[in-house]
């Protein structure tokens, strides 16, 4: 069986645009709450903690925060991937497509998981307004990112499924 690429393509770059029509949504809360988290924990509990190990706390909380949000991204872009459609009775066209389901899978993981890398950065920007952000990032750290927001994506699809 051949990979339908042209399919898998249509869907990944609906997703995406889907994405940039709803740019305020997709991007601004998850900045307005994670601005939220540094004001509150950062200001207000940064004030009585000095340093942890040498790293004062607006900087040791932005590891934290940011896993925090792109694992919440994650789920949250794959399953409103899916779930809107189904809302709307537009998955239809998706299942009578001549795409197999692991295309289908697929475009929507690496659709969730290019929102969460994008939401991510500008995440890991924002962080950089509020606390002393030191990026030592290597391959391994990158590698361990992608996975967990892969599998984060793909957890959610198969729960739902069984």
């Amino acid at each position: 069986m051949k990979f339908n690429y042209y399919g898998f393509k249509a869907i990944y770059v609906h997703e995406m645009n889907r994405f940039i029509r709803t740019i305020g949504q997709s991007i601004l809360s998850p900045v307005i709450s994670t601005s939220l988290y540094f004001v509150v924990f950062g200001s207000v509990i940064g004030g009585y903690i000095e340093n942890i190990d040498g790293v004062s706390y607006g900087s040791f909380i932005v590891p934290g925060l940011l896993m925090l949000t792109l694992l919440t991204q994650s789920i949250s872009n794959t399953s409103f991937g899916i779930f809107f459609p189904k809302f709307n009775g537009t998955i239809n066209e998706i299942l009578a497509a001549p795409i197999s389901t692991l295309e289908t899978v697929l475009a929507f993981v690496g659709a969730g998981a290019t929102k969460t890398l994008m939401v991510g950065t500008v995440i890991f920007i924002t962080a950089s307004f509020f606390a002393d952000v030191d990026c030592q990032i290597s391959n391994v750290n990158d590698i361990s990112i992608s996975f967990s927001l892969i599998y984060f994506c793909v957890i959610w699809i198969f729960n739902r499924r069984c």
